[in-house]
């Protein structure tokens, strides 16, 4: 599924587009072929739930890289039911959700549109206006699509799920009023307002929140009607039990340390880190002790830029020298 975005940026052009994407289970090619209309959405918002991923971790070991030429976008990585996975799963549902829920506020698909059921009641000084976005509508479609190939009766599925739902439940809990000011000379006589979505980086920071407190699980397996079915539950009985919130995993991550092909790992060889830093992002930590390269850099920067009357910038042209370090 995350392949969609990482590999069609252009879909709905094709005019066999179902059929020419890999990796769709029956249940994800039925759901392209009944809301063709909304599928470039979907791409669009695996592809922002990817860079989301990679700026957040862009300071750390692993850095949400991704591979070229294949299905499996981060290569073995998410083979694992790892922290990383989990993240992987809640930021890509989270921003098919989102872009969804952004493409039927702006009326760029036709099969849906603006929120007009839960508004309640005005506050003070303000009334409702504008298009309140449908968070309902884009949820369920990112439910429908991502959760698809996710039925097994196994411990993976029920984690993915989880991961997923927590995901897209982030978006709802960080839904807020947005608000616009009508009067003369920008006065704000008359305030309209609507339910909105915030940026997507917030979301991507509540997120990384969660899987920095992410809560790790054990695996039970029941024997039900169907069959023996696994579930999870945490593993540690002194800490507070997940919510629909949380993000949970059952496996250890690698340290990312070295080149890995198992793994996924691409090492930190050579990967710049910030010799100030005492974090995760710094040369002791990243490198992993082997100690780091530095070199000089030099930039052409904009500088002494004079402000003219009216109405225009004047700068000149300089050359910065930089440290870069390197891990070795």
């Amino acid at each position: 599924s995350l392949a969609i975005g990482h590999q069609y940026s252009s879909l709905g052009t094709q005019p066999n587009l179902c059929g020419s994407i890999p990796g769709l289970v029956p249940k994800q090619l039925r759901f392209c072929r009944n809301y063709l209309e909304i599928m470039p959405s979907v791409a669009e918002g695996v592809k922002i739930g990817i860079q989301e991923c990679q700026h957040q971790f862009r300071g750390r070991r692993w850095n949400c890289t991704t591979v070229n030429d294949s299905l499996a976008i981060f290569g073995p990585v998410l083979d694992k039911a790892t922290r990383e996975s989990a993240f992987v799963h809640a930021i890509a549902s989270a921003g098919v959700a989102f872009v969804v829920t952004r493409s039927c506020a702006e009326g760029s698909v036709n099969i849906c549109g603006c929120d007009t059921r839960h508004k309640g009641s005005p506050g003070e000084g303000w009334k409702w206006g504008g298009c309140s976005e449908d968070v309902e509508f884009g949820t369920m479609v990112s439910r429908e699509f991502a959760d698809a190939r996710e039925n097994r009766p196994d411990a993976r599925s029920a984690m993915n799920r989880h991961n997923n739902e927590a995901g897209r439940t982030s978006i709802i809990e960080l839904m807020h009023l947005k608000c616009k000011c009508h009067g003369l000379s920008g006065s704000c006589e008359v305030k309209t307002c609507w339910w909105s979505q915030p940026d997507f980086r917030v979301i991507g920071d509540y997120l990384k929140d969660k899987y920095d407190s992410a809560s790790e699980m054990v695996v039970e397996k029941h024997r039900e009607s169907r069959g023996w079915v696994e579930t999870l539950r945490p593993k540690y009985n002194f800490f507070k039990a997940p919510t629909e919130k949380d993000l949970v995993y059952y496996e250890n991550s690698p340290n990312f340390c070295e080149p890995n092909p198992e793994t996924g790992s691409f090492g930190t060889r050579d990967r710049i880190c910030n010799v100030t830093s005492h974090g995760i992002d710094g040369c002791d930590l990243l490198c992993c002790g082997r100690g780091h390269n530095t070199r000089t850099e030099k930039r052409k920067e904009k500088c002494h830029c004079i402000f003219h009357w009216c109405c225009y910038v004047r700068c000149q042209e300089c050359i910065r020298v930089y440290d870069v370090h390197t891990c070795k």
